[in-house]
């Protein structure tokens, strides 16, 4: 099973040779499995790789993300169609009702506001009522619960803090975790068979990753955990340094409880692509395993 992640923030050459990943810096070269490798972040405008390469990481169902010039991650390269059952996927995936993903809906924003709550307790910043919150989701979530939510976490987790401001550290440092999350999970969803621009609640034309978007929201906690660690004591106008993009780079590896027992985030979205297709096979939105963020208070 892949599990190995690779973050490059200095120039290379990424070739392939023997079932390997050689990478070719200054200092040496280094050489990876590729079967062991999961995903691979290239934050270095001056790295080259092979298309042979490119080849067999996505045959290894490796997902490849790349960076612009504010280092931050711009795209996303994954296997195509790599399922053996591809075109029956498909097909109930399509086929799916509105009453179903309103409820699966319903499940992930529950959990959503669940972790969030988690996550303000274990940083003992207490005074949102998003308990009570998550008690109010209904199928589809009509009232918006999760908006709502969302103004009273983000007052709790991030003194003077606007989710609008780019500039400000934070921001930046949220939208890189969220998009390397966003990458392990539409690698977990195209190993499924599952396509990822079809959505159970995102629905944009434009976005090819709308299911990926469905599925990141329970996660989105556990990104956010790590950007108050990395911000502590940090002004809101500090760059984003090459260590915190190398931390953020590590995420697919941090703990993640699930109905199964603790593993890391990158298996956790495996279990949960895996079990959102059972539940449209069976047309239950109970089978939807979703990650816990138990609470953890700070020494």
């Amino acid at each position: 099973m892949a599990w190995k992640g690779v973050h490059l923030t200095n120039p290379a050459r990424l070739s392939m040779a023997a079932a390997q990943l050689v990478v070719s810096q200054e200092d040496g070269e280094t050489r990876l499995a590729i079967e062991d490798i999961a995903w691979v972040i290239i934050d270095n405008h001056q790295t080259t790789l092979s298309a042979a390469l490119l080849a067999a990481l996505a045959e290894a169902g490796a997902v490849v993300l790349t960076s612009d010039r504010q280092h931050m991650p711009s795209a996303v390269t994954l296997p195509y169609h790599r399922h053996y059952k591809q075109a029956a996927v498909t097909e109930l995936q399509i086929g799916v009702g509105t009453p179903l993903k309103k409820r699966l809906w319903q499940r992930i924003v529950h959990r959503k506001i669940i972790n969030q709550a988690a996550a303000l307790e274990t940083l003992e910043r207490l005074g949102a009522p998003l308990t009570e919150m998550a008690t109010r989701v209904r199928s589809g979530d009509p009232d918006n619960i999760e908006a709502q939510a969302a103004r009273a976490y983000w007052q709790c987790m991030f003194r003077d803090f606007s989710r609008g401001d780019e500039s400000d550290l934070r921001n930046k440092t949220l939208n890189y975790g969220y998009a390397v999350v966003r990458g392990c999970l539409a690698r977990a969803i195209a190993a499924t068979g599952l396509i990822p621009a079809l959505g159970l609640h995102h629905a944009s034309q434009a976005n090819a990753f709308n299911l990926a978007d469905d599925l990141i929201e329970p996660f989105r906690p556990f990104v956010d955990l790590t950007v108050a660690g990395i911000c502590e004591d940090r002004a809101a106008f500090d760059p984003l340094t090459r260590q915190d993009r190398q931390k953020l780079g590590g995420l697919p590896l941090i703990d993640v409880v699930m109905t199964g027992g603790k593993m890391s985030l990158l298996n956790a979205t495996e279990i949960v692509a895996q079990s959102l297709l059972q539940a449209l096979e069976h047309g239950s939105a109970d089978l939807l395993d979703l990650p816990k963020l138990p609470v953890s208070p700070r020494q």
